[in-house]
């Protein structure tokens, strides 16, 4: 929600100018209409949109995050006011097209894997600020799988770590070591049994000495 509200407020400002001006207060009534084919996803914040700018204002969607969708499919009906209605549009667009392009990417890639083959598609922390929660959840829809949120739910060591360490055995050892440290349990309160360990190798030297 206050994703949203930040949104609207830079979009918004102190008022639509336009809408304003040449509009006689009146309903409305408009739909969503897909340009292309793709994954929808969203569908929670571009509502919350809507319900923010004014409540008075519907919108009913036709489909759910995760479906698929071709061009010239409606998305969604939308009944209300024609000036709420059109400064809530363009805000609501661009979070049902960046998260809908993000599950549309995803699912290309998941349908690259053989039914039988149990590679999945992860995600990563290269998000746009602010949005990894929906980001993320988008390439769910996808049919990806999440892959750690963010640097505290599970240790993941890389070039840059092992550079600094000395060596991937180095780096492992004493992230074992610091799980068992009081420091750990105080600002973690998690159980370092649980914590996985990840190593990101570029050879397979580095894989053998990883395993």
């Amino acid at each position: 929600l206050e994703l949203v509200k930040t949104a609207l407020t830079e979009d918004i400002g102190r008022g639509d100018m336009t809408s304003l001006g040449c509009l006689e207060p009146g309903p409305i009534t408009a739909k969503i209409i897909a340009k292309s084919e793709g994954v929808l996803s969203g569908l929670t914040p571009a509502r919350m949109v809507f319900d923010t700018v004014d409540s008075a204002n519907t919108i009913e969607f036709t489909r759910h995050d995760g479906d698929s969708f071709v061009y010239g499919d409606v998305i969604a009906d939308i009944e209300g006011f024609n000036q709420t209605v059109l400064c809530s549009e363009r805000v609501a667009l661009n979070f049902l097209g960046h998260l809908s392009g993000i599950a549309t990417q995803t699912r290309k890639f998941v349908d690259r894997i053989p039914p039988d083959s149990p590679c999945r598609i992860l995600d990563t922390r290269k998000t746009t600020p602010g949005w990894r929660h929906l980001e993320k959840l988008a390439v769910v829809h996808g049919g990806g799988v999440n892959h750690r949120f963010g640097l505290f739910d599970m240790a993941l060591i890389k070039d840059n770590h092992i550079a600094s360490a000395g060596s991937i055995a180095d780096a492992v050892a004493r992230l074992r070591d610091y799980f068992t440290t009081r420091d750990f349990r105080l600002q973690f309160d998690a159980d370092p049994e649980k914590i996985l360990i990840e190593v990101e190798v570029v050879n397979q030297a580095q894989l053998a000495e990883a395993i």
